[in-house]
């Protein structure tokens, strides 16, 4: 099946370089629509890995971030606040990062369709595995047993900037993820739910270079 975008994995990236990068993208189909020229060429996905990093959307609470800028810095964790919507998550090693930088008008799509669309994916992607991935509502973003007290589970946070129907950043699906990292804030703001992982869920480690295959074929498939 052909895609309509093209698409580039960076491998392990440090957070700043990732973003300069799909900011670039972003400000070019801007600036092309703006122009009215055709942007159906300009799309692009972007996979990638990062080095340990806490990222605060626009919306978002410092508090939330629960140790010292000292402690950040004793445990190489970097600190960004970004333009993004939602509030605080972490990004790391084992977790697949995906920034589609799109205009949706390409797709004749919403902004809630094309989250709904992201949410979708990683549903049919975990169902690969065995598990029930679910919405919360009220909550963006895949969950697991999201309606059982005491037991909601984040496993994929979805954090979006959009404008003029283009869109970046992204989402964050936890394969692999050391989840301790998680207990240095309050992830997405919530202080009453869990975060998990594929690894965690299954109880054994995954095969990270499959896994971006399978979400890659769900996203060409959805966004074709």
């Amino acid at each position: 099946m052909e895609s309509k975008f093209d698409f580039e994995d960076f491998g392990r990236i440090d957070y700043a370089e990732a973003l300069k990068r799909q900011t670039a993208v972003f400000d070019g189909i801007l600036a092309a629509k703006a122009n009215n020229d055709d942007t159906s060429a300009m799309n692009r996905l972007l996979f990638c890995e990062h080095n340990p990093v806490f990222t605060l959307g626009k919306s978002g609470k410092d508090s939330n971030l629960l140790i010292s800028q000292k402690l950040l810095i004793d445990k190489g964790i970097d600190f960004y606040h970004i333009s993004r919507g939602g509030d605080i998550t972490y990004h790391g090693p084992g977790q697949i990062t995906a920034y589609p930088i799109f205009d949706l008008d390409c797709w004749k799509m919403g902004l809630r369709e094309y989250i709904y669309t992201i949410e979708e994916i990683v549903i049919q992607f975990l169902s690969f595995y065995g598990i029930k991935g679910e919405r919360l509502p009220g909550a963006t973003g895949v969950w697991i047993e999201p309606n059982v007290a005491g037991r909601a589970r984040k496993i994929c946070a979805i954090g979006v900037r959009s404008s003029r129907f283009v869109v970046m950043h992204g989402f964050a699906l936890n394969i692999n993820t050391n989840l301790s990292y998680f207990t240095l804030i309050n992830p997405c703001g919530f202080t009453d739910k869990g975060v998990t992982s594929v690894a965690q869920e299954l109880g054994t480690q995954q095969d990270f270079s499959i896994a971006k295959e399978r979400l890659l074929e769900l996203i060409v498939r959805a966004f074709s």
